[in-house]
């Protein structure tokens, strides 16, 4: 028989806010699925993030204090259980904080570290990860 607190850790979840391969039909998205996530809203930040590529492959936000922008990502409704498993699939210099959304609501989120945009290309003018690739794909 299994303790109450274990039937409450495999069935809670969490909102994870997440700005770019983790969100619907990119390479990443098979991550959440995996862990039976399941999409809850898209959405914007509030405008204090500023965002990079990382070598075309991924995006990285990070919160600024000037020059800030609403960057657009996903909320997901992530199972406890299986944020460690998200967060550990993730490439290296991307972590989880707290993001303010847009609507002063708050989620935990995919942030990256200061050290990994150094030297990148960035791609907040773009306002998110979506546009900045289509505008790549555009001729």
């Amino acid at each position: 028989m299994t303790s109450p607190y274990q039937v409450l850790m495999t069935t809670e979840r969490i909102h994870l806010a997440v700005n770019g391969t983790l969100m619907r039909g990119l390479e990443l998205n098979g991550n959440l699925l995996a862990v039976g996530a399941e999409f809850v809203k898209e959405t914007k930040t509030a405008p204090i993030y500023r965002l990079w590529t990382i070598h075309d492959v991924h995006p990285a936000m990070m919160r600024v204090a000037i020059g800030g922008a609403a960057i657009a990502l996903e909320v997901w409704a992530v199972p406890v259980a299986g944020l460690a498993r998200i967060l550990l699939q993730e490439p290296p210099g991307l972590c989880i904080g707290k993001v303010q959304l847009a609507g002063n609501e708050e989620a935990l989120g995919v942030l990256g570290e200061p050290i990994l945009c150094e030297g990148q290309v960035e791609i907040t003018a773009w306002g998110g990860w979506r546009a900045y690739r289509r505008a790549q794909e555009s001729p």
